[in-house]
């Protein structure tokens, strides 16, 4: 699968837009961790835990959306953006969203 934040692939022509697709994740934090981030907190640097945390959880909603965009039979995603967004106190969405489309190599 290809993905992309642009809006065309060099090399590839678009033979059919599927529409958008899309992938969430909601997580929440760990009080170990927020004890753990407060103390970090106080003396700087990052907070490891919670970069992790954000990491894993990007990936997830990224290969939802992938499985979304497969199950139209796309081969590519283009478009791609990702947005945080806090819903309540210690928990916050990452969403994953992009254009599935069909491409193939440019004649």
């Amino acid at each position: 699968m290809i993905m992309t934040s642009t809006d065309e692939i060099k090399g590839k022509r678009i033979i059919e837009v599927l529409g958008l697709v899309k992938g969430n994740t909601v997580r929440a934090r760990h009080i170990g961790q927020d004890i753990l981030a407060t103390l970090k907190n106080i003396i700087g640097g990052e907070v490891h835990n919670y970069t992790k945390l954000i990491a894993e959880s990007r990936e997830q909603a990224i290969d939802r959306m992938i499985a979304e965009a497969e199950a139209r039979g796309a081969n590519a995603i283009v478009g791609v953006r990702l947005i945080t967004a806090s819903l309540m106190q210690g928990a916050a969405e990452i969403l994953a969203f992009g254009t599935a489309v069909r491409i193939e190599d440019e004649k």
